[in-house]
């Protein structure tokens, strides 16, 4: 959005000239929307393949990893990053690819946050 703005100097003896003056203001840009890349909780993933995916896939450490598993493990879902919609969406499909790869019905899902 531009906003222009001109004034006229005070005609002296019939001048005709304009002076003008022209502010411009830079449009606002939104922030993207951002979206929860969440893991689920089944009985049957093995909870070191977990872990496994949180540092390969999220970049967390062992330690950050083993305890965002065990918030899965005992909440039945965990929020592991937040990222814009095209990254979310390619970090949900690497893990579900990964998952399915290794024969384990682990659950990847992202939601706006």
């Amino acid at each position: 959005m531009l906003a222009k703005f001109y004034m006229m100097a005070d005609k002296k003896d019939g001048d005709d000239n304009d002076v003008g003056v022209v502010l411009q203001t830079k449009p606002k840009t939104k922030r993207p929307p951002m979206y929860k890349v969440l893991i689920l909780n089944d009985d049957f993933t093995p909870m070191e393949f977990v872990v496994h995916v949180l540092e390969r896939f999220f970049g967390l450490s062992h330690a950050q990893a083993f305890e965002l598993m065990l918030t899965v493990h005992k909440k039945g879902v965990a929020v592991v990053g937040v990222f814009s919609h095209e990254i979310a969406e390619t970090k949900v499909a690497q893990v579900m690819d990964f998952a399915q790869r290794h024969q384990h019905p682990l659950q990847c899902t992202m939601e706006k946050e």
